[in-house]
């Protein structure tokens, strides 16, 4: 049953505002391949109320780009899910495409991969990482700021532990030592801090990947697994935005957590990317990241081969004794591993 648990928490970040013309995939039955869920999260605020935006400090101009991308591939056998984060400020050139705000048709060019929803939606997104990792993706997901606190308060908090101080001047976190438990808008906070440690956007996408092993933990020890009723009303408050023809769906859920209840947590695994060093500024562009190609090659080679991402670590070089990835270095991580207890 892990397969709902996964796929609930891990974007919680942003909302789809747009219902592209993809083709359709309805079979969850991919012919060996496995299966292949992106989630990306938008800097969206639309539905945050203005003492939310002040409380938790959500204000701001937002851009519409998707601020948190992650690629999910379940095995075949449904034993098995690796969670790959991809770095916001990518570097990405995007395919020829109209653009959604303007009409206006625009030919390949440069992008941090962010900017890929801004100017074509989910259906770009998707087009976009495609390209870039050689991976068919067969469901999109995307959820926003509100639908992310109300989940997270609908089982009661979630458990964060820490083992020292995190602070963030912008977005007001401020955790002691610890185990703490975090209600929606603390939750939210943690997931979108980016000025911990100096790790940036490296270091966030491990701090959520951490809430998605507590969300979890939570989930199975309050019962909401066990339960067909509260599962399905705490999906029902993630997947009720607008929708793209590959969303994911309640009965996809539905039939995942039925396919994958033997799942452990032993069997979840989590990498980053592996990245290379940052471009310089482009025009119009500003400073990306560059993603080690042939690392990358051969880690989204393991999921076109619904292999285990160890075996792409055991192919590379990394750094001795590195038992997680900081600044973009490829080190996946079983999600028995982290998160509290």
């Amino acid at each position: 049953m892990v397969a709902a648990a996964v796929l609930t928490p891990l974007l919680a970040l942003g909302v789809i505002r747009t219902a592209d013309a993809i083709p359709s995939s309805n079979n969850l039955d991919n012919k060996g391949r496995g299966l292949n869920i992106l989630l990306v999260g938008t800097d969206g605020r639309d539905t945050i109320t203005p003492r939310e935006k002040k409380k938790f400090r959500l204000g701001g101009v937002a851009c519409d780009c998707t601020d948190t991308m992650m690629l999910v591939h379940i095995a075949q056998n449904r034993k098995r899910a690796s969670v790959v984060s991809i770095p916001r400020d990518s570097f990405a050139q995007l395919p020829a495409h109209q653009d959604r705000r303007t009409g206006e048709r625009h030919g390949t060019h440069p992008v941090k991969i962010n900017g890929a929803y801004a100017e074509g939606g989910a259906g770009l997104s998707m087009r976009t990482v495609e390209k870039m990792t050689g991976v068919t993706i067969d469901r999109f997901l995307a959820v926003d700021f509100s639908r992310f606190m109300k989940a997270v308060d609908a089982i009661g908090g979630v458990d964060i532990c820490t083992a020292r101080p995190l602070k963030d001047p912008v977005t007001g976190l401020g955790l002691s030592p610890g185990t703490h438990r975090l209600n929606g808008g603390e939750s939210l906070r943690f997931a979108r801090s980016r000025k911990v440690d100096g790790s940036a956007d490296f270091g966030r996408m491990q701090r959520q990947q951490r809430f998605v092993v507590s969300f979890i933990k939570k989930l199975r020890a309050d019962g909401t697994m066990r339960s067909p009723a509260r599962l399905a009303k705490l999906t029902d408050v993630l997947l009720s935005g607008p929708r793209t023809e590959r969303n994911v769906t309640l009965p996809d859920l539905v039939s995942l957590a039925r396919d994958m209840r033997g799942i452990t947590l032993s069997s979840l695994e989590f990498a980053s990317v592996p990245v290379k060093g940052f471009h310089p500024d482009i025009e119009g562009v500003g400073s990306t990241i560059d993603w080690d190609e042939e690392k990358a090659d051969a880690v989204f080679a393991t999921m076109r081969k619904d292999r285990p991402l160890s075996e792409a670590k055991a192919a590379l070089p990394s750094r001795p004794g590195a038992t997680t990835a900081r600044q973009g270095e490829f080190v996946p991580v079983k999600g028995s591993r982290i998160g509290c207890g």
